[in-house]
């Protein structure tokens, strides 16, 4: 049994998720009836959610409170690339839904209506009182900007106090990163079990009849992912982009797919930022931060269930409207949920943009779950490669620049 699992274990990850991706489809097929098998997708995903909250908690206070009053960062620049990138793949999702339209079959969804915002008054006072939530309350409820806020807070307050503690910080870090590896390496038992809930409960019939929805927001995503995201790599290196790109969603990108949580990646995504020899002053930071208000994927998805809806209700757009609906997405992304499925309950927000009424939106946003296996997968993947890729960006570029300086 050992030398099994050891070989096992040299399988890389992503084979070994591949592996419980097809076995997870057969056995949805064939044995629907063995409910029981889903519990390792719940277990996996619980596992995630569990551990999420307090390796951002520790992570981002831990890096505050090692940076020195005189340390010099890239934060700047990276969160303007965060920004900027969730702002254009909202621009990018209004372009392809205008070129390529798409009609939906609209179906109740009641379970989820309670859950949504009703506006964009709503929407910036929730945002403002989670950042000031109680941390535990905000620890308990994953609620990622509560989190970071407090972080920061204690970060900076701990600045002062002695190497001892800040060690111990960093050590606690490490040692949720290293427990969720632990958990990540369980992936192709969670995936096998998520795959097999979806197979048994809808089929494969009910996924396929979204296809086209599901084309448009994967193909636009993938667009966003090998050329959009490439010209900014190029206008800021001044280099063939593609090496880092690729780079980033291979080792970023794919393991965000299965796992479907950009703060669950984050181990992952640090690991990256070290290979690619990055500063850990920045990263320490900016990959927790991005976790949270880099959502160019939920952008995407904000934009085109939206914009699904009104041209299966026949509402005419004009480019003012369609422009105020880019900059709604980009800022309704930024406070998307943590959780998986998060951005499909920001949708009616965008909605109300054309006054489609409430329940009609709620309507889209069953539509969203429905195709939410492969949205969200795509969706975090893009999210979560981009959190290693504008940090990349930012401090190349500013060693680039150094350079050119220290030439002239």
């Amino acid at each position: 049994m050992k030398q099994l699992m050891k070989k096992w274990n040299e399988i890389s990850l992503v084979k070994r998720i591949i592996c419980g991706l097809i076995i997870g489809i057969l056995l949805g097929l064939t044995v629907p009836q063995v409910t029981v098998i889903s519990i390792l997708g719940d277990l996996f995903v619980s596992a995630l959610r569990a551990v999420a909250p307090l390796l951002v908690l520790f992570l981002v206070m831990g890096a505050l409170a090692h940076q020195g009053n005189g340390t010099r960062s890239n934060m700047k620049q990276v969160i303007f690339l965060y920004l900027f990138g969730t702002f254009v793949s909202g621009c990018v999702a209004v372009a392809a839904s205008f070129l390529f339209p798409v009609t939906i079959t609209l179906t109740q969804s009641a379970d989820t209506a309670a859950a949504a915002p009703s506006g964009i008054g709503e929407v910036l006072n929730s945002l403002l009182v989670s950042v000031v939530s109680n941390p535990v309350d905000a620890l308990a409820n994953a609620n990622y900007l509560g989190i970071l806020a407090w972080a920061v807070l204690l970060g900076i307050a701990l600045r002062k106090a002695g190497e001892g503690t800040k060690s111990s910080i960093m050590q606690i870090a490490d040692a949720f990163s290293l427990i969720v590896r632990w958990i990540i390496n369980c992936a192709p038992l969670g995936v096998l079990g998520l795959v097999f809930t979806t197979i048994s409960e809808q089929g494969l019939s009910s996924l396929l009849g979204y296809g086209r929805l599901i084309l448009l927001l994967v193909g636009t995503m993938a667009f966003v992912a090998f050329i959009v995201n490439p010209l900014i790599t190029f206008a800021a290196l001044r280099q063939n982009p593609y090496p880092l790109v690729l780079k980033c969603l291979k080792d970023s990108g794919i393991t965000a797919f299965f796992t479907r949580s950009s703060a669950a990646n984050i181990p992952v995504n640090m690991k990256l930022c070290e290979e690619l020899g990055l500063d850990r002053n920045t990263y320490a930071v900016s990959i927790p931060l991005g976790s949270t208000i880099n959502m160019g994927g939920a952008s995407i998805t904000i934009s085109i269930l939206a914009l699904a809806a009104v041209h299966t209700l026949g509402i005419s757009v004009d480019i003012p409207t369609a422009v105020i609906l880019c900059v709604l997405s980009a800022a309704s992304a930024c406070g998307a949920s943590g959780v998986a499925g998060g951005s499909l309950l920001l949708v009616p927000l965008a909605c109300s943009l054309f006054g489609i009424p409430d329940d009609i939106a709620m309507q889209v946003v069953g539509t969203g779950f429905i195709v939410g296996v492969i949205q969200d997968s795509c969706e975090t993947a893009i999210n979560s490669s981009t959190d290693v890729l504008y940090t990349a960006i930012a401090e190349f570029s500013q060693r680039r620049k150094k350079l050119k300086s220290n030439r002239t």
